[in-house]
């Protein structure tokens, strides 16, 4: 009886240590709008300043080519959300987009919510055993696409728009957000609203989705860090507002706004709230963070205009497929990461078999059709691909037409479908696309335009067509 009720024990110990290293991690997903490339000290910002997170990338892995699915908002969220191309899903404007009808040509009818056949990386987990719980921005159709139909147990703040209806302090006039406080800050609410789910967890692995409405417009100062901006201003005797042409519009050179910077950071204070309720709760050792934009800085508007915001070295902006619109920050750290930066081109389709290969879950090739799992670049070594490419077949704000991109290696290809041109620079050597070589480097020309179609094609992509109202009146 005693050496039965010994091996029993020993049993009893062997499969509880396996069931604690087999212990699914949990995951904490930020999702900023509109935070540029460089709008980050660890990413060379000198006027916006961002202790939190410079502390975050220095436990974790820091992506330098990082990039945004498309260089506008709900494309690249429906891409994190499915591990798809934005066209693979014909979502390819933000939801509902602005399509002029008096413009050289018309972009394509695309959807505006994400279809409910789309199986979610909240749903794979969901179905896995973890609780799922979303804060935020969606801006991924109305009320029968909102979060809860997508695999989210809870959704606080989740709607249709996609910036604040009622700005960033309440009264929020958001329909999935209780008011706070009179003068109660946006940012910090659903900061909060995270926190309390994180310490109310249980034993369950979990899912937390933030997806901050900042630094998206309108540009409302953050009063707890608004005066020490406008006092940074005047010892830096920053004046006035640097501006350079791009096509129609113009580009911001310089970080200078107190007002957004003072948004900026307010945001990374609460990323070190949420860093230190993880912590305080011991569950740093046990999840993953993923810290990341949807798109480029508005740094592009119409002529003379003042953007928010300066994304240089990078050209343009949001809405451009230039690196300003698509290039943006991305800081992972967990359990196992092998901390430092990376190079490899990455991209928002790669979100999703990312987080079931970290969870221990088989990948699912037919959902995340597009994308990569990062756990080796996670782990020191690198990915291996062929390209990635840009579909924005519509006008934006930005001054942006509809065309699309490709970067294959050190190589980006960029097409202009209203303007009819191609342009072809080396990243390498080249960070902010000035020196156009189309016509020095044919073969590589054809070589990316020939692979861009054949991505198009294989993703089922819509193009503009020309409008047959349209009256040149040059």
């Amino acid at each position: 009886m005693k050496q039965v009720f010994i091996s029993l024990l020993l049993l009893s110990i062997i499969v509880s240590g396996c069931s604690n290293t087999k212990e699914k991690p949990n995951f904490v997903f930020i999702l900023v709008d509109d935070l540029g490339w460089t709008d980050l000290s660890c990413y060379g910002s000198s006027f916006y300043e961002t202790p939190s997170l410079d502390a975050l990338a220095s436990e974790g892995i820091l992506f330098t080519d990082a990039y945004a699915s498309c260089p506008v908002c709900s494309p690249t969220r429906a891409s994190i959300m499915t591990g798809k191309y934005p066209s693979r899903l014909n979502i390819t404007d933000w939801i509902p987009g602005d399509d002029p009808g008096n413009r050289k040509l018309l972009g394509p009818g695309d959807l505006h919510h994400l279809a409910l056949e789309e199986f979610t990386v909240a749903e794979a987990l969901k179905s896995n055993g973890y609780s799922t719980f979303f804060a935020g921005k969606w801006h991924l159709g109305d009320s029968s696409f909102y979060p809860e139909s997508q695999g989210f147990d809870i959704n606080i703040g989740g709607h249709h728009r996609g910036s604040p209806p009622g700005g960033y302090y309440s009264p929020y006039k958001n329909p999935m957000l209780e008011d706070g406080p009179e003068g109660e800050y946006l940012t910090d609410r659903l900061t909060s609203e995270t926190i309390n789910f994180i310490e109310s967890a249980g034993e369950k692995p979990f899912l937390a989705f933030l997806s901050f409405y900042t630094v998206h417009t309108p540009i409302q100062a953050n009063l707890e860090y608004i005066d020490y901006y406008n006092t940074k201003v005047e010892k830096l005797g920053i004046q006035g507002k640097t501006l350079v042409n791009e096509h129609e519009g113009s580009t911001m050179t310089e970080q200078l706004r107190p007002d957004y910077a003072s948004m900026i950071a307010a945001m990374d204070k609460n990323v070190g709230r949420i860093m230190n309720s993880l912590v305080n709760k011991g569950l740093d050792k046990n999840t993953y963070l993923i810290f990341t934009s949807d798109n480029g800085g508005l740094s592009t508007l119409w002529k003379n205009a003042f953007p928010p915001t300066s994304v240089k070295p990078l050209r343009a902006g949001k809405g451009w497929c230039y690196e300003g619109g698509i290039r943006v920050p991305l800081i992972i750290v967990g359990p196992g990461i092998k901390q430092g930066k990376t190079d490899s081109p990455v991209i928002s389709t790669d979100f999703y078999p990312t987080i079931l290969e970290l969870a221990g879950l088989k990948p699912m090739p037919e959902q995340h059709a597009d994308g990569l799992s990062l756990v080796p670049e996670l782990r020191g070594s690198k990915i291996i691909r062929d390209a990635i490419f840009w579909h924005y077949p519509h006008y934006h704000g930005s001054t942006w037409t509809p065309g699309a991109a490709i970067r294959m290696g050190d190589w980006k290809l960029v097409e202009f479908y209203d303007y009819e041109k191609t342009e072809l620079y080396n990243l390498s050597t080249d960070i902010g696309e000035h020196e156009n070589l189309a016509d020095k480097e044919p073969e590589i020309r054809d070589k990316l335009l020939g692979m861009l179609r054949d991505l198009q094609s294989k993703t089922g992509a819509l193009f503009p067509e020309i409008n047959p109202d349209y009256k040149n009146h040059e």
